[in-house]
């Protein structure tokens, strides 16, 4: 067992206890973060004649090797080590010996590792917000294909009124711009250095924890010592963040499913999309969207769990706080290959145009329209609201739709009806007469698509 401490201790720690302890089966993958804290840090000693110039640049060296040879499968990460943390400074220190031992000068594990976790998060969200961006440029693409593809609107699971597949996908393009946002608020907030806040108080060395936080891109370092080291806010508001973002792909990929079934065929996904069944030839299943709809559950448990272990917790750094990595790094892994192959399952699906269509003309999409018509011939919306319904009625009685109502059917409920109403009521119309901006009409969604795509133009 290879660790950095026990000075204070008469034997070794239990065997069973020690692998408790141990976080290096995960935490490995801060190697590069670690790292690049580690070559700040000491950046900043020789800054402050802690240490020497020789020491820093042999120091750096070593360290880019270690991971260099980690990369190269030359050197591995084993569980011999308890963290990341003991691997680096371990390695470092039988490469160059007592200059080795003088990294973690002024430093300790506490604001190391908080460091090394805020360091990972940025990244993170920086891939995170690129995933989506391309799944934004896709929907945008699905919009522009989509101006003139009529479907029906629904509230309650039940046709509503006509809409255009554009502006039903708009709707997730205009979620998925606030998870965008959301992400950069959170990068925003969290960027502040801890390295230099010690274990909870300091240190009585001069550290520079300005330049530190330069050198390391923070906006500057953290003012609070104690909850330098214990914060994990910003991981909290980041597993909130990849919830919305997992609930929001799992409304889509209903739609999906919903859609992609038989007896909508509103579309049909790509065969690389799909599976079959072991038992039924003919099935096409949607898996893609359903584990996507699944694993949403999977994380808003990292959340419920990160809330749980952070509820109770005194100041300052306490172990319970390790509990943190696993299930965000999970999390992480999680969303970004949803929105990877959610990103695929959409751009690859065919969109059954004629299905949509037919599928909007039943239902009594146009009633309002209809009501509309009344209202711009002087009825009160109140009453003209009561007379389609009547008409309706008769409608269901008949077996037939609104367009396909006689006049005289119409004039025997409201003698304001004349054959206009059959262009009011047609389904074209319907959406085409829908021009403010928001609706799914063809002149208000160019002006959203040109929007939307400065939008993306200027998204960092």
């Amino acid at each position: 067992m290879a660790q950095l401490w026990g000075g204070r201790f008469a034997k070794e720690t239990d065997k069973l206890v020690y692998d408790f302890n141990a976080s290096i089966t995960y935490d490995k993958r801060f190697l590069k973060q670690d790292v690049r804290g580690s070559i700040a840090h000491v950046t900043m000693l020789s800054s402050v004649d802690i240490i020497s110039n020789e020491e820093k640049d042999l120091i750096i060296k070593t360290l880019n090797e270690i991971v260099e040879d980690v990369e190269a499968g030359k050197l591995e990460i084993t569980t011999k080590y308890e963290d990341v943390h003991s691997f680096v400074e371990a390695n470092l220190i039988d490469r160059i010996g007592d200059t080795g031992k003088k990294l973690h000068t002024g430093r300790s594990r506490n604001d190391q590792v908080a460091l090394d976790m805020r360091l990972y998060i940025r990244d993170e969200i920086n891939e995170i917000k690129g995933d989506i961006k391309t799944l934004m440029q896709e929907l945008l693409v699905l919009m522009k294909d989509n101006l003139d593809t009529v479907m029906p609107g629904f509230t309650h699971m039940q046709k509503a009124q006509p809409v255009t597949f554009a502006h039903h996908i708009g709707a997730y393009f205009e979620m998925f711009k606030r998870d965008f946002e959301r992400l950069t608020d959170i990068y925003e907030r969290m960027n502040y250095c801890p390295l230099g806040s010690g274990a909870l108080a300091g240190t009585t060395y001069p550290l520079d924890r300005e330049l530190t936080a330069r050198l390391l891109g923070f906006k500057g370092p953290t003012l609070n010592s104690m909850d330098s080291v214990s914060d994990r806010d910003y991981i909290i508001e980041l597993l909130s963040a990849l919830s919305v973002i997992m609930m929001h792909l799992s409304r889509f990929s209903e739609e999906i499913i919903t859609w992609n079934s038989n007896e909508y065929q509103f579309i049909e996904l790509d065969d690389g999309y799909s599976t079959g069944s072991s038992i039924m030839p003919q099935k096409k299943n949607p898996d893609i969207a359903e584990l996507v709809r699944g694993k949403t559950g999977r994380v808003y448990g990292a959340l419920t769990t990160m809330l749980t272990v952070m509820k109770g917790i005194p100041l300052a750094y306490n172990k319970d706080i390790q509990e943190d990595k696993e299930m965000t790094f999970d999390a992480i892994d999680t969303v970004k290959n949803c929105i990877t192959l959610f990103t695929g399952m959409i751009s690859t699906m065919r969109i059954n145009r004629p299905r949509m269509k037919d599928s909007a003309a039943g239902g009594f999409t146009n009633a309002t329209d209809a009501a509309d018509y009344l209202v711009n011939h002087g009825v009160a919306f109140r009453d003209a609201h009561g007379i389609i319904g009547r008409l309706v009625l008769r409608c269901i009685e008949l077996g037939v739709s609104l367009d396909e109502l006689s006049l005289e059917e119409y004039k025997n409920i409201s003698p304001v009806f004349e054959e206009d109403i059959y262009k009011a009521i047609s389904i074209e119309e319907c959406v085409s007469k829908r021009n403010t901006i928001g609706a799914p009409g063809p002149e208000s969604m160019k002006d959203v698509i040109s929007k939307n795509e400065t939008y993306l133009n200027n998204m960092n």
